[in-house]
């Protein structure tokens, strides 16, 4: 038994311990104190504060360490922002001095230094030429690499700007002998780089009598090196002097450097040989190329990994390019080059097993994962090469393989374009139904990363494709959707990956176009609100509150959304947790941008401005910079009374806020609630026509949803007595409301009218079959417009002022009575009543005494007050 810890024993032995502890600290601190810089040290790196930018500039370069000149040089962009005449005049100088013998960190500072200088346009281009050229083509040749190709890239970059003549006399005269074999192989290299960024800047009878006969020279130069450099600046000589010249001095070349004896130079030939495809016509790809290209493949097996690798990436690219010209039998032949591409390094190749295969392929695999890889990159291209219609036949198998292969990169690059395999294969996209869900079901998050990016796409494609494309059949080609979907969200909750989550519930938001309103009822609607109450992730939860908002907007069935906003009032709204009472904030919000104004006055308002009493600080102040977002879904007059308890929520705050932070923000939002209630001019009320009309057609579709339910209810009642398809038609086309509403045409929305009882069967009916082609037209185009319109909420409530109706006269048709006078029980489609009642505000038909009631001193709890407002009508 050890004693407790509690109990410890000062004895001799003890002590001993201890002092022993402490020696072994003592030996860890003296490696620290070793470290630090003695006294003549600090002196001899401690610089007169009194210097200027300048005087401790050239200071440094004199009398520095290289630490310090380097710190200087870095700071030349700055020097010359400032004074650029002083400091060409006197710390340039003494830069030029300093790098003949600098390290390669202040050479690397140097380059980079000077290409920021270029970029910025601190000096003209003839003063730079002037002053920092020279100094640039000296360390060209810097025995170290990297120092050289900084350098090098800073030239390149000054190239763009120079102007010919400069160029002529600094870089090209010098360079017909930098390029001559007697020169270093690194002068030699530098050479090829700077011929290809020279050619786009001179004509071409220049290029033809200058450059061409270096190009020609490096081309055949002794060293693989220089040949192969030279050969992948092709490409940019071909682009300057044109078709012609192309043909008769590039194209020869290529030929002769595929033939090379380095693997290396071959391989720059082919890739650019890929790259000026477009540039041949079709009998010299034909005559010329194919046989080149043909060659190089049958042989790149027995090359190294480095051939395969670009092989691969190329291919599809080659494919396009010298689609047309093949003949069926070459047309096959590199098909199955692809495919075999596809599944090289796997273990069960060609269906042998593990113990047949020889131990140096095992070694080997690895090295083959960039090919695969390549191969899913290059996958959309090939489907186009055999034809989608063909896609079953030649390609599904690969296609599988790609999906399952063992390795993360292979199936991550496949699921990247998932989607444009979908697109292509347009009507036969359930071919691969089952490779989603595995995909979806992928053990690596990458990759389910990978595929949501372009989930929403890839979900439509495939509900719309093959032979059922009924809103009622969406599901029935693919049955493990659901479940891959909601394993798919619970995988990425549980990961550490917050923001993979986040994207995957954002895509989500596309499911009422994909998958029934039950379907999403109990299988995704519950899991939002679970996360939007539990998590701890901030954008997680808004993205989740987000996309049950879109939830409950498609949302069919009366009682499921009563249950929903219930659960949003009780569980956000009125949470224990001031948390959650954020978050209601954030879910007004998205309502807001979501749904009609209607909608959220009738249920969302109230309890959002009985947040003005919460007892939390931060509660308050959020509520108030969502106040102007909440006046601005008031319609003027009808709404008067629900704009007189604004106004009075905002005075109480001002007159009983003792949270000095909450204060200022309630003065700042009272005088932008201010500024709203000014008159309107002519060009904004423009603009508030335009939103209202959008409006409008939002509330349209609501009451379309409303009616929805009841109108199936009756068809499923009256199966018997169903009117024939041509009827249905007819009568559909009798009832269809115009898309788009004019912008000068007051347009009133059309619901049930009961002065016409003899006809309302058949007007249901009709509404009905519209109601069947509701999701997949006016709900995607409408979904489409709500992110658009994330931007462009209102922000400016209607005025109660004279002066303000008289500028809102033009826009009468959105306070039409027809738009808000409550249906007849006859009449009246299915609404979001239930027996529990919802806070709801009708408009135009506030109770006085309410009004006076709410604008007491002694304000009921936040529940009591609610539930009085219930009991009105």
């Amino acid at each position: 038994m050890h004693p407790p810890p509690a109990a410890m024993d000062f004895g001799q032995s003890s002590l001993f311990g201890y002092m022993d502890e402490l020696q072994e600290l003592t030996f860890i601190e003296r490696p620290v104190r070793r470290s630090l810089k003695t006294a003549e040290e600090i002196e001899r790196l401690t610089v007169d504060e009194d210097l200027s930018d300048i005087e401790r500039a050239l200071y440094l370069l004199s009398a520095g360490q290289d630490i310090q000149g380097t710190s200087a040089i870095a700071s030349l962009p700055f020097l010359m922002r400032q004074s650029p005449a002083e400091t060409l005049r006197t710390v340039l100088p003494k830069v030029r001095e300093v790098l003949q013998a600098a390290g390669a960190e202040m050479q690397l500072t140097a380059a980079l230094a000077f290409l920021t200088i270029l970029q910025e346009e601190s000096v003209s281009v003839h003063t730079y030429a002037h002053s920092f050229l020279h100094v640039i083509l000296l360390h060209l040749e810097h025995r170290d690499t990297g120092v050289s190709n900084a350098w090098l890239e800073t030239l390149l970059s000054v190239i763009e700007v120079l102007p010919k003549e400069t160029l002529r006399h600094e870089i090209l005269n010098p360079l017909v002998s930098k390029a001559q074999l007697s020169q270093t192989v690194q002068s030699r290299l530098v050479s090829c780089k700077i011929l290809g960024k020279l050619t786009n800047k001179f004509d071409a009878h220049t290029i033809k009598r200058e450059i061409l006969p270096l190009v020609k020279s490096l081309c055949q130069d002794v060293e693989y090196e220089v040949r192969s450099c030279m050969c992948r600046q092709l490409e940019n000589i071909a682009q300057g002097i044109g078709a012609e010249l192309t043909k008769s001095v590039v194209l020869p070349e290529l030929i002769e450097l595929f033939r090379d004896e380095g693997s290396s130079v071959r391989l720059a030939a082919f890739e650019t040989l890929v790259n000026l495809l477009d540039n041949f016509d079709t009998d010299d790809r034909s005559q010329t190329i194919l046989p080149l290209v043909k060659s190089f493949c049958e042989k790149s097996f027995k090359a190294d990994e480095s051939i395969l690798t670009s092989l691969s990436f190329h291919l599809g690219k080659l494919c396009h390019g010298l689609y047309g010209i093949f003949t069926p039998d070459q047309h096959l032949r590199f098909l199955e080059f692809y495919k075999k591409l596809c599944t090289l390094g796997l273990q069960q190749e060609n269906g042998h097993n593990e113990s047949q295969i020889p131990p140096q392929i095992l070694a080997q695999e690895k090295k083959y994962i960039t090919v695969r890889k390549n191969c899913a990159y290059n996958f959309p291209a090939m489907t186009v090469f055999v034809d989608p219609k063909n896609f079953h036949m030649e390609l599904y198998s690969t296609f599988f393989c790609l999906c399952h292969d063992p390795e993360v990169p292979v199936r991550y690059t496949i699921a990247i374009c998932f989607h444009e395999v979908s697109k292509l294969l347009d009507s036969g996209v359930y071919l691969i139904h089952k490779e989603l869900i595995t995909l979806l079901q992928d053990e690596s998050l990458e990759v389910l990363d990978a595929l949501i990016d372009h989930l929403p796409e890839t979900l439509e494609l495939m509900s719309a494709g093959g032979e059922s494309t009924t809103q009622e059949n969406k599901l029935s080609s693919l049955p493990d959707l659901i479940p891959a979907l909601t394993a798919a969200e619970q995988r990425a909750a549980t990961s550490l990956k917050w923001r993979t989550h986040e994207k995957l519930l954002q895509r989500y938001a596309c499911l009422p176009h994909v998958i029934s309103s039950d379907q999403i009822y109990y299988r995704f609607l519950q899991r939002m609100f679970t996360i939007v109450m539990t998590n701890n992730v901030l954008p997680v939860q808004k993205a989740a509150s987000r996309t049950l908002c879109i939830f409950l907007r498609y949302n069919r069935k009366q009682d499921q959304r009563h249950e929903v906003i219930q659960k949003l009032i009780e569980q956000l709204g009125q949470g224990k947790s001031y948390w959650n009472r954020l978050r209601f904030l954030d879910t007004c919000e998205f309502i807001i941008e979501i749904f009609s104004r209607s909608f959220f006055c009738k249920y969302f308002f109230l309890p959002a401005i009985e947040l003005t009493h919460d007892p939390v600080a931060n509660v308050r102040m959020k509520l108030c910079y969502l106040l102007p977002k909440v006046k601005s879904t008031l319609k003027i007059p009808a709404d008067k009374h629900l704009l007189q308890q604004l106004e009075m929520c905002v005075r109480k705050l001002l007159c009983q806020e003792k949270d000095k932070d909450v204060l200022a923000i309630v003065k700042r939002t009272v005088l932008e609630l201010d500024r709203m209630e000014m008159s309107l001019d002519a060009q904004f009320q423009k603009k508030n026509y335009e939103k209202d009309l959008l409006d409008q057609e939002k509330e349209r579709e609501e009451l379309l949803l409303l009616e929805m339910e009841q109108l199936e209810k009756e068809k499923q009642q009256n199966d018997g007595r169903s009117m024939s398809e041509k009827t249905l038609e007819k009568k559909r086309r009798e009832m269809k409301t115009p898309a788009a509403l004019p912008k000068n045409t007051p347009t009133a929305v059309p619901g049930p009218s009961s002065g016409t009882p003899s006809t309302s069967k058949e007007v249901r009916k009709s509404k009905l079959i519209r109601s069947q082609s509701f999701n997949s037209q006016a709900f995607h185009s409408k979904y489409g417009n709500l992110d658009k319109c994330a931007s462009k909420n209102p922000t400016m409530a209607y005025t109660s002022s004279a002066s303000g109706l008289a500028k809102t006269s033009a826009m009468i048709s959105l306070t039409d009575d027809s738009f808000w006078t409550p249906r007849n029980a006859s009449s009246a489609p299915a609404t979001f009543a239930s027996s529990a009642p919802l806070p709801s505000t009708s408009r135009g038909t506030a109770n006085p005494v309410d009004i006076k009631s709410a604008g007491s001193k002694d304000m009921q709890p936040r529940k009591a007050a609610l539930k009085s407002r219930k009991s009105n009508p």
